[in-house]
């Protein structure tokens, strides 16, 4: 995964952001600073989080082991890489599903059209 290109999609997204892709960006930024690891700061505003939910998400991404912390910094786990993988996965499926019910949904209308 090219990892600028996705920091770019992050930064172009519109509109609220759930639980999934909150923990998406987080660990974007986490795994875009390689061995390295990513201070809080880095991820706060690489994710666009106010330090409240920076925390929040920071807590519930270390429990469920995505992130481990090295010294100050934070480092993607292998479970993290796989987390993003699947997500991505998850995210192109339900773009093809979101084009899929368009096309019925005018085809439906073109339907309803030839009733009048």
């Amino acid at each position: 995964m090219c990892v600028g290109l996705v920091l770019e999609e992050v930064e172009n997204r519109v509109g609220y952001r759930g639980k999934l892709e909150i923990i998406r960006d987080v660990l974007v930024v986490v795994s875009g600073a390689g061995d390295f690891g990513s201070k809080k700061t880095h991820i706060m505003y690489g994710a666009n989080l106010s330090y409240k939910l920076l925390t929040r998400y920071l807590g519930e991404v270390l429990n469920a082991g995505l992130v481990c912390p090295g010294g100050d910094c934070f480092v993607i786990t292998e479970k993290g890489r796989e987390f993003l993988q699947i997500f991505s996965d998850y995210e192109k499926e339900a773009r093809e599903v979101q084009k899929h019910s368009l096309r019925l949904n005018n085809g439906r209308h073109e339907l309803e059209k030839l009733l009048v």
